[in-house]
């Protein structure tokens, strides 16, 4: 019998996207399961409050009670990271060990690997943020040399995060679509409150680039790091498959 592996998602507490699709993702693989710690999070902009809810102590309770369940790695499953600097990610995984002893990854950590996998250049982003959440996303990209856009990059202006997952599947097929006509190696739909990757592969066969979702990201860098084989894991994308 394969070893039973158990992953701990961090989730933020009015997201209803993630856990299902992390659901969905592993259901292929009978020895995986998936658990879930919240922390408060209801609205993304770059107000006090809005960094405020991302503070490390905060995560890092959700955190414990993960290790609670002596799951086999640790996810942050969000994006935080974008606006707030990928250093920020850096840090809290290592907390999060320190205290734990648990291995941790993040969404935006994960794209970052999967970005250099597929040498991206120049990357796509369509998230449902704030112009000014947007800029600094675009702008941390740039520093690491991914080239982002006008032409490739689409957001939303969407403050509260339950909004988030009422954004149809319709409007993120055209925005994905405008990114890749403007000239995106790798398209990704950032943002894990977005319900978007399950068209993951339907947009990659529609647009003939990668498409890496932040729900997706997270999930396949804990799946990596435990051992699994991700090709068993199909209808995904093409990181599962060529990553």
């Amino acid at each position: 019998m394969p070893k039973q592996i158990r992953l701990g998602i961090l989730t933020p507490s009015s997201n209803t996207a993630l856990e299902p699709l992390t659901y969905q993702i592993v259901s292929s693989i009978p020895n995986v399961s998936v658990h879930f710690s919240r922390f408060p999070v209801k609205a993304i902009s770059l107000s006090p409050e809005g960094l405020a809810q991302f503070d490390r102590s905060i995560i890092m309770q959700a955190a414990q009670l993960l290790a609670h369940a002596e799951v086999d790695m640790i996810g942050w499953s969000g994006t935080a990271a974008g606006w707030m600097g990928f250093e920020d990610d850096e840090k809290l995984c290592q907390a999060i060990t320190k205290a734990t002893g648990i291995p941790a990854t993040t969404s935006v950590l994960a794209l970052n690997k999967a970005l250099g996998i597929f040498k991206v250049k120049k990357l796509g982003l369509v998230t449902p943020y704030l112009d000014d959440v947007q800029e600094r996303i675009v702008k941390n990209y740039n520093a690491i040399g991914m080239e982002v856009t006008s032409e490739t990059e689409r957001h939303l202006r969407v403050l509260k995060n339950t909004d988030v997952a009422l954004i149809g599947e319709d409007v993120l097929e055209t925005l994905v679509g405008q990114v890749v006509e403007g000239g995106a190696d790798v398209v990704s739909t950032f943002c894990t409150n977005l319900i978007a990757a399950h068209k993951v592969e339907l947009w990659e066969a529609k647009y003939g680039v990668p498409v890496l979702d932040t729900v997706t990201t997270v999930t396949w860098d804990m799946l990596r790091q435990c051992g699994v084989d991700t090709k068993a894991i199909k209808g995904w994308g093409r990181i599962f498959q060529e990553a």
